[in-house]
């Protein structure tokens, strides 16, 4: 794993997180659906980075 892509997968953790939090206050379905797809992006980014 490179510093980019473990970069990319810290913060789409992060952002899951973020999702939990922001289901459990209510917050509009679009907020929680356009963290849901940056999440999504930076994780399989991240992924696809490692160098295996």
């Amino acid at each position: 794993m490179n510093g980019l892509s473990t970069v990319l997968i810290v913060v789409g953790l992060f952002f899951v997180g973020g999702i939990i939090s922001f289901v459990k206050q209510k917050m509009p379905a679009s907020l929680i659906t356009l963290m849901s797809v940056g999440a999504a992006l930076c994780i399989v980014t991240g992924l696809l980075q490692m160098e295996v």
